[in-house]
């Protein structure tokens, strides 16, 4: 199913990061005249593409950054609830939404979204695999989130699903990023403490991870975090393409998961 979808959408998937929906009505009207058509009929067109197309387009693209924020939060909390009880349910979801975003771009004015969603169904697949049935164990984690990587990789590559491919790498850079502090700051030991306590105890746990925070050496790396994660996403919002803003959403947005966590703990 996918190599059948694949290639018909090779030729235009290049036009989302343009204007898909705009170029398409173009050239639909531009074929209804044939060679008979006069010149004078087409000339409203550029003049509408001057005019309408610029604003339409740069609200697409601002649209598709903040979905991406909110698709990297949605695994957090919401996937996590499901998993937690419902692991093959969550796991079978993944099916649902790659149906619908290939559903989405069989047709123009929602392929951009489709196109996203196929990149967000990779970050489900893995959260559903890892928590699931891994979290005990965090070396597991960049490996399991990785496992959409190849096709990303493979698609981008073919200079098809340019959003959703992109979404995915700028989700997985983000957790790339919060497990390498992990492994640096030593929270790990929490992170399989928490995995295996009861509910009940679990706040004694992230506070004692919060200590581990505090020190010099915790603040210091959290601060060359946050400045790579923010150089990163504003450096892909400065590139006027909706593939990137994609990116630089799902690397922002990173920001905003890691500090509820860090509320969380504070709190607790």
């Amino acid at each position: 199913m996918i190599n059948n979808t694949l290639f018909p959408y090779s030729v235009s998937a290049p036009l989302v990061d343009t204007d898909l929906s705009e170029k398409s009505q173009i050239n639909t009207k531009v074929k209804g005249f044939g060679v008979k058509g006069k010149s004078e009929e087409l000339a409203p067109l550029p003049f509408a593409r001057k005019f309408s197309s610029p604003l339409s387009s740069l609200r697409q693209t601002w649209l598709v950054f903040a979905a991406a924020v909110f698709l990297v939060s949605v695994p957090v909390f919401i996937e996590a609830p499901i998993v937690r009880s419902l692991p093959w349910l969550s796991l079978g979801l993944t099916g649902f939404w790659v149906w619908l975003s290939f559903k989405l771009m069989s047709h123009s004015a929602t392929y951009v979204w489709g196109d996203l969603l196929l990149g967000f169904s990779w970050s489900w697949l893995a959260g559903a695999i890892y928590w699931g049935w891994l979290r005990w164990e965090p070396l597991y984690h960049l490996p399991v989130e990785s496992i959409g990587l190849p096709f990303a990789v493979w698609c981008l590559i073919r200079n098809w699903g340019k959003i959703g491919n992109w979404f995915y790498l700028g989700s997985l850079l983000g957790t790339v990023l919060t497990d390498v502090y992990f492994y640096l700051v030593d929270l790990t030991p929490y992170w399989r403490q928490i995995m295996q306590v009861e509910p009940d105890k679990a706040a004694q746990v992230l506070r004692n991870a919060l200590l581990q925070v505090k020190t010099p050496w915790g603040e210091g790396w959290a601060v060359v975090l946050l400045i790579v994660l923010l150089t990163v996403g504003v450096l892909a919002l400065a590139k006027p393409s909706r593939h990137w803003y994609a990116f630089g959403g799902a690397v922002l947005s990173t920001i905003l998961v890691d500090s509820l966590f860090l509320l969380a703990a504070c709190l607790a």
